[in-house]
């Protein structure tokens, strides 16, 4: 009942801990959102009164610049607004009489500086006789001038006027919202680092239930010999069994079978742990794959009812390898092969040449892997989801492993299967 309890009390923090880290993304990820939308609303805001604040200023100078003209020229001020603003960055000034190029260029410098306004500009005078654009230049408080002055579209009036077009005024408005790109950049690190911070979490809790998995075969794994061990010990116990010589054999036995199972499963462990942080150390001699692939082949055969056949098309099968590291590769495959299987195992191992390499196919009818699974099996402790079943011993470090020898081998290993149609491990490995 205790231990029941327990289960229970673990699985209800699991659940509330797997609840909890959910609320907290959402509410993280709405909290980002809602940032980042106020940010560009204020971002637009500001630019919209930066450039209505433009515009009053232009149409204030140009409209100043008009007056002085028509003062100079003794004329009338015409009944129609003086200024128009035609475009977002183009602006038509009505003077009723002819204009000077120099004294125009002088006026709209002035008043611009007074307001504040260091946007490029260029303007052009109207040319009744010709009816288009004449004259004109191109003025840059930076300095910068074009190659060659574009042409001012005209407007609808037969009148004297001039034009002005401002063709970086966007870029100019942008220059001047300093803070609020700053506060843009800043938002945008914070984003980044949340998402970031997002994924490492993510991958905690991956790796904390890859954890918690392998804790749970360990212990099952652990427990069925320990459990046939005690039992033993208790047979072994009884004064009588001295008497029976077979018996006491039979005991003995199982105990010392038991005893090399939990080695061979702690020696396992402890490879994977020796791997991780050290240099694997191949001892690369010249080694002919077939002949590893039949000593694996025969190992599986005697110690289950598989049928194995071998299809041994590969022309050159000499390679440079670690015998013991290779052959554990093969014996792991074609294990893997007969352990996940609910038909009586059928396995195919195949090889053939392509390109300076050779290439190994274990090819069973087993029970196949999904394609989510597939991506997962090559990552140590993991294990393909069974619930609450444990027909298949194993801490999922074998194909781990596999990985790891084929890669040192500076070879490539991959997988293709579907579920309920069996699976197919290919691995290629250099000759040379």
């Amino acid at each position: 009942m205790l231990t029941y309890a327990r289960l229970l009390n673990t699985a209800y923090l699991c659940k509330v801990s797997r609840f909890t880290l959910r609320i907290v993304i959402v509410l993280a990820t709405i909290s980002i959102v809602g940032i980042a939308a106020t940010q560009l609303y204020w971002v637009r805001k500001a630019y919209d009164l930066k450039k209505n604040q433009f515009n009053q200023d232009v149409t204030a100078a140009l409209t100043n610049v008009a007056n002085k003209i028509l003062e100079i020229n003794k004329t009338p001020v015409p009944a129609n607004s003086l200024v128009n603003q035609v475009t977002t960055n183009y602006f038509t000034v009505l003077v009723n009489g002819p204009i000077d190029n120099n004294l125009l260029e002088f006026l709209l410098v002035t008043e611009l500086e007074k307001r504040h306004v260091t946007a490029d500009f260029e303007y052009g005078v109207f040319d009744c006789a010709t009816k288009c654009m004449a004259g004109g230049n191109y003025v840059s408080p930076k300095k910068v001038l074009p190659a060659s002055l574009s042409e001012l579209p005209t407007w609808r009036n037969d009148g004297y006027y001039f034009g002005v077009r401002f063709p970086l005024v966007e870029a100019n408005l942008i220059s001047q919202m300093g803070i609020w790109g700053f506060s843009s950049v800043v938002l945008l690190v914070v984003i980044f680092f949340f998402v970031y911070t997002l994924l490492v979490i993510l991958k905690q809790r991956r790796l904390s239930e890859i954890q918690k998995d392998f804790i749970n075969n360990m212990t099952h794994e652990f427990k069925t010999p320990l459990s046939t061990i005690a039992i033993s010990t208790a047979v072994l116990k009884d004064p009588k069994i001295v008497h029976t010589p077979e018996r006491l054999f039979n005991y003995a036995t199982i105990i010392e079978n038991e005893n090399q199972r939990l080695k061979q499963q702690v020696e396992r462990v402890l490879q994977m742990a020796r791997l991780e942080k050290e240099d694997i150390g191949l001892k690369k001699e010249p080694t002919d794959v077939h002949e590893l692939i039949q000593d694996a082949v025969k190992s599986n055969a005697i110690s289950s009812k598989a049928v194995i056949s071998l299809n041994l098309q590969a022309q050159r099968s000499q390679l440079t390898a670690d015998k013991l590291h290779l052959t554990n590769v093969f014996f792991n495959l074609l294990d893997n092969a007969i352990k996940y299987n609910s038909n009586p195992p059928e396995i195919t191992v195949s090889t053939k040449n392509i390109n300076g390499s050779i290439q190994i196919d274990v090819q069973d009818n087993g029970i196949g892997i999904s394609p989510e699974d597939q991506r997962k099996i090559f990552l140590r402790f993991y294990r393909v989801p069974t619930g609450n079943l444990h027909d298949v011993k194993g801490f999922g470090l074998g194909l781990s492993y596999v990985k790891l020898i084929v890669e040192a081998q500076k070879g490539k290993i991959s997988v293709t299967s579907k579920p309920g149609n069996g699976s197919c491990f290919s691995i290629v490995l250099p000759l040379n």
